[in-house]
């Protein structure tokens, strides 16, 4: 339950900070994610404040409105979040560089570290 509770709150928060850091309002993100015009205001206020929770299909179209990453709304570690608007940002064949070096990297990692 506290795992839950958590994530909530991951996705509350960083809900709130990717439609402030575009410095838009509620209505328009959630008119724009396809939410229900005459109500899309409260019912993104309800999403941030942890009331409602969207829908995968909504979060992701709440994401595609946010330009960000549906995967990094829930990233609870910081430095994963990070990780993931990085890697959104590179062109395809960075993206395919930093992947492949990744793999290497976790396969030389000693056995006890894995």
């Amino acid at each position: 339950m506290e795992r839950k509770h958590r994530q909530r709150d991951v996705f509350i928060r960083r809900l709130k900070d990717a439609r402030q850091r575009l410095g838009i309002s509620q209505a328009a993100v959630g008119i724009a994610a396809a939410i229900n015009p005459d109500g899309a205001s409260t019912r993104f206020n309800r999403y941030e404040k942890g009331v409602y929770e969207p829908d995968m299909e909504t979060a992701g179209r709440i994401a595609d409105v946010l330009n960000v990453p549906l995967p990094w709304l829930f990233a609870e570690d910081e430095n994963l979040a990070e990780l993931i608007l990085n890697f959104a940002a590179l062109p395809p064949d960075f993206q395919h560089q930093l992947l492949e070096t990744s793999r290497k990297m976790v396969n030389e990692l000693p056995d006890d570290d894995a």
